[in-house]
């Protein structure tokens, strides 16, 4: 069975609020391939990824990257380095799914809003 990632955006976060609910249609969340996401790890992006400064599951947990297994909570002053890698990976594979990402990182960015990301 494939396994995928979404992401979606918050309209509001509500800070020490438990996100760890599997919740994606709440959050009109999009769907990655596992294998795309993987793709960028695997080609030297996932030193950047480790860079990225997020939270796991709520506002209290900082982290860097994106919580495989986990929820990751991503804030908008980590959108444009965010973008930026998936920008970079989706110049080789010009997939739809990355485009779909890329739309909805870039949405985020202009509303200034956070992203949820759902792991596998």
């Amino acid at each position: 069975m494939p396994y995928i990632h979404k992401f979606g955006m918050i309209d509001y976060i509500e800070e020490n609020k438990d996100y760890t609910f599997y919740e994606p249609e709440k959050y009109n969340c999009i769907s990655v391939d596992g294998d795309l996401i993987d793709e960028i790890y695997h080609k030297g992006f996932g030193n950047k990824m480790k860079k990225l400064e997020t939270f796991a599951h709520n506002t209290n947990r900082p982290y860097k990257d994106l919580a495989y297994y986990g929820i990751t909570l991503i804030p908008p002053k980590s959108l444009k380095q965010f973008l930026n890698i998936v920008n970079e990976e989706n110049i080789e594979y010009k997939s739809r799914e990355l485009e779909k990402l890329i739309e909805k990182i870039c949405d985020a960015i202009k509303e200034n809003k956070w992203l949820i990301h759902f792991g596998i």
